[in-house]
């Protein structure tokens, strides 16, 4: 099952910083202070270990309930607790995902600085330290 929540929230990110996303975890990584990308890099981490968590938990589940296999009484409680995981996980990854959507959408790519050079103006003659009152 492709994973096309955190896809495209790698792609906002990437597009947003300019960078792909193995340059903005090694720079990530590099700080040790928190900051905005560090944030970002981890909600999305968590939208993908939910998107694995799903896709494992629903392959779990149709193995379970193949229609040539035997469900036995045992088997209720590994169905029932696919379910459960499978409920966890498309709540993170929805919750993760909206949040993590609403910051990248607050964002803005910075426009870059402008190379122009600035007119040189000339320079202001120093004022005179002197005193403009008449000697004595």
């Amino acid at each position: 099952m492709p994973h096309t929540t955190s896809r495209q929230i790698t792609d906002h990110i990437e597009s947003l910083y300019g960078r792909p996303r193995a340059d903005l975890e090694a720079h990530a990584d590099s700080t040790t202070h928190p900051n905005m990308l560090s944030a970002l890099l981890a909600s999305n981490s968590a939208i993908e270990f939910a998107e694995r968590d799903l896709d494992f938990q629903l392959q779990r589940l149709r193995q379970l309930t193949h229609p040539e296999r035997e469900v036995g009484r045992h088997d209720a409680g590994h169905i029932y607790d696919c379910a459960r995981r499978i409920g966890e996980a498309v709540a993170v990854r929805d919750t993760q995902a909206r949040h993590i959507t609403a910051v990248l959408q607050s964002l803005h790519r910075a426009p870059a600085p402008q190379t122009t050079p600035t007119p040189a103006t000339p320079p202001v003659p120093a004022a005179s330290t002197a005193s403009s009152a008449p000697a004595r």
